[in-house]
């Protein structure tokens, strides 16, 4: 596979991900495709049904015709890539599937999502398998909601959907925000090592319910410390800092600095400080620096439930905020943004983007 793996999972229920709708489930629920756990698998273990499956599971078709599920994502964004995973089915499995993308407002139910403008973002693609199917996609545009059909029939264990969250600008206070925030638009830049589990658990939404949720490395057995860096969600002044360590007690962090990177380069935003186990820290950040991306310095190694960095977007921030949502929307969702804002002629707005002005939003 390739990097777009480690890229957020759009689709996950552990970001609010959800199945909206299925034509059927008859032997799997359709809940269990975005289920945050790989699957699992106990052989001969029946229900009133047939054998339990943790997957989405159809009955055999015996009339022309697929299946199909649509998720709503947790996290709208930039799809970059589609793993359909048939973890455990075997005579079971779909031979093909596909996947397509739409960008709505609002809440709609299944019966207006299947009225909406739906682009493919994955062609009818062969399926192996017990394994990850992974599939690319070029698309660029934001969606809101994808839906997975499998040709004809059979059993999916998992749907990820990898991509890059776009936040609504409308339902942000861009003058107070958490500026690491996944859901805002924030990204994991780099970081020293991720053995147990993966940086973006960091910034994910909502408080990590086990250890598990949160970033752990390997034990260090050198002089050295570990560290994970932040691309912000614009550039922003940071004014608090939450370094949470909730669920890690014989393995969290001693301490831990916080450092930002401005147009002068690396300054300290946070000197180094003295953490405790399973505790949610506060501080406040002296100064007013403009950066674009923060560091979070461990030491020497450990874990990490949350990091949040609550501050304001500057001028320009905001600016690029709201431009890139607007540029990113797929055209249909594009039109309706400005016909609700009041824009007298929304499709010219539209055709001539990517725009670098957007006067119904103040920038």
């Amino acid at each position: 596979m390739t990097d777009w793996v480690n890229l957020p999972d759009l689709a996950s229920r552990r970001v609010g991900g959800s199945v909206v709708w299925a034509n059927d489930e008859l032997f799997a629920e359709r809940e269990n495709l975005i289920r945050a756990a790989e699957p699992v698998f106990q052989p001969s273990t029946f229900g009133h049904k047939g054998q339990i499956y943790d997957g989405w599971e159809t009955r055999r078709r015996r009339s022309p015709g697929d299946d199909q599920a649509i998720v709503r994502l947790g996290l709208p964004g930039v799809v970059r890539g589609v793993v359909v995973d048939t973890a455990f089915f075997t005579g079971n499995y779909p031979p093909f599937a596909s996947v397509q993308g739409c960008a709505v407002e609002g809440y709609p139910s299944p019966a207006e999502l299947a009225e909406a403008d739906w682009v493919e973002l994955v062609p009818r693609s062969p399926l192996a398998g017990d394994s990850k199917n992974p599939f690319a996609v070029s698309d660029t545009r934001r969606f809101t909601h994808v839906r997975l059909t499998i040709h004809p029939d059979g059993g999916v264990a998992r749907l990820r959907v990898h991509g890059e969250p776009v936040a609504d600008p409308r339902f942000v206070d861009l003058a107070s925000l958490d500026l690491a925030a996944l859901e805002n638009g924030a990204t994991i830049a780099g970081c020293s090592n991720m053995f147990y589990s993966s940086p973006a658990n960091l910034i994910s939404p909502g408080f990590a319910a086990v250890m598990g949720e949160g970033w752990e490395t390997a034990r260090r057995r050198d002089d050295g410390n570990d560290w994970v860096s932040v691309r912000l969600a614009g550039p922003g002044v940071v004014r608090l800092a939450e370094l949470d360590t909730s669920h890690f007690k014989g393995n969290a962090p001693g301490w831990a600095s916080l450092s930002g990177l401005g147009t002068d380069g690396w300054s300290p935003l946070l000197a180094r400080v003295r953490l405790q186990p399973d505790t949610r820290h506060r501080f406040l950040l002296p100064g007013a620096h403009e950066v674009t991306e923060v560091r979070l310095d461990v030491y020497p190694d450990g874990g990490m439930a949350r990091l949040r960095l609550h501050g304001a977007l500057t001028p320009a921030g905001r600016s690029a905020f709201v431009l890139r949502w607007f540029n990113l929307l797929p055209e249909n969702q594009a039109v309706a943004v400005l016909r609700s804002a009041g824009v007298a002629d929304p499709a010219a707005t539209v055709r001539s983007r990517p725009v670098s002005s957007l006067p119904a939003f103040g920038v």
